[in-house]
């Protein structure tokens, strides 16, 4: 991108997090970070990507779902529970991966701070509005604000350890099929400043990287408060590209430089077009289940060129960016 180190968000970001920012940074239009979202004890995906290339991702995501703390286990499906169930515990694995010098990303499907049945992290399984959690004083803000200090605790041993995490909260933020997405743009970027502030200014957790997840300028809460800005893209089945058009897009939301990820994808991008095109995806992460264990999105036989791909940087060639303090 250039040889300027961009200044993070947090004035206050452990240097860990720092080196990983720079580290985004610095590789853009020369190579693109592999990645793969996980959600289960098993980590199947993750084995599989060793079987099919002989390689691991350099960066992993871990899903928060089961974390949530108004889960309504009285009005809920068996979709549901199989699900809270898969995920219970795997931040377990997120340390193991920690151990291992790895990035981490952490997705957070965010069950409403009231109300709300089965998964209602969507908008149709809760009537929770946003507008009114962005609003002091009302019973909604004041339950957005204790699940948010919960979920800073699930947080704050990996703060202790100087653990980074590329934090992409609110995901999906310019989709009405989540509840904080119901109301549009601004009630999802208030939302968004109201966890920054109280994530750094009250719980301190300097170890966060924070990722904006929209690519609609509407939506953009501000440079002051983002770090790195990404899109999820689930496009045509086996159709590798670079994303051309849809970098120029999100990239047009802020007029500042910052790192720029494939938050999601549900087939992979061509990192040879990538490199030769000049496109400055600094990392992917593809999500799980069905769009990794299957081929019916990429075949193994792309997954595999892929990660031998000189273009790319896998586990085998991250450096070492951060010094997890585990003991």
């Amino acid at each position: 991108m250039s040889d300027k180190i961009y200044e993070p968000s947090n004035p206050c970001m452990q240097q860990g997090a720092r080196n990983v920012l720079k580290y985004l940074s610095d590789i853009t239009y020369d190579k693109i970070i592999t990645g793969q979202h996980t959600q289960t004890m098993e980590q199947e995906e993750l084995h599989l990507i060793e079987e099919k290339t002989g390689k691991k991702p350099a960066l992993l995501g871990f899903e928060l779902l089961s974390y949530s703390p108004n889960i309504n286990y009285l009005d809920t499906d068996k979709e549901c529970m199989d699900e809270i169930v898969g995920n219970n515990g795997t931040l377990k694995k997120a340390w193991e991966w920690a151990a291992e010098q790895g990035l981490i990303t952490f997705t957070w499907h965010w069950f409403s701070p009231l109300y709300g049945r089965s998964k209602a992290f969507y908008t149709e399984n809760t009537p929770y509005d946003p507008e009114k959690a962005a609003t002091e004083g009302t019973p909604e803000y004041a339950a957005m604000i204790a699940d948010l200090d919960v979920m800073a605790g699930i947080l704050r041993p990996f703060c202790e350890k100087e653990i980074p995490i590329l934090w992409r909260p609110f995901h999906e933020s310019d989709g009405t099929w989540f509840w904080w997405g119901a109301k549009g743009a601004g009630p999802v970027k208030k939302l968004y400043r109201i966890m920054y502030e109280r994530f750094v200014g009250i719980h301190h957790l300097n170890n966060l990287i924070w990722v904006w997840n929209s690519h609609i300028k509407e939506f953009y809460p501000g440079d002051d408060i983002v770090d790195v800005i990404s899109v999820d893209l689930y496009t045509d089945k086996h159709v590798h590209t670079s994303y051309a058009e849809q970098y120029k897009v999100l990239t047009g939301i802020t007029d500042t430089k910052k790192p720029v990820i494939l938050g999601e994808v549900g087939v992979l991008p061509d990192p040879e077009n990538v490199h030769d095109e000049k496109i400055g995806w600094a990392s992917f992460m593809t999500w799980s289940l069905d769009f990794c264990k299957t081929e019916e999105y990429n075949t193994f036989e792309y997954l595999k060129k892929v990660y031998n791909s000189p273009n790319v940087v896998t586990k085998e060639n991250l450096p070492g960016l951060y010094e997890a303090k585990l003991n």
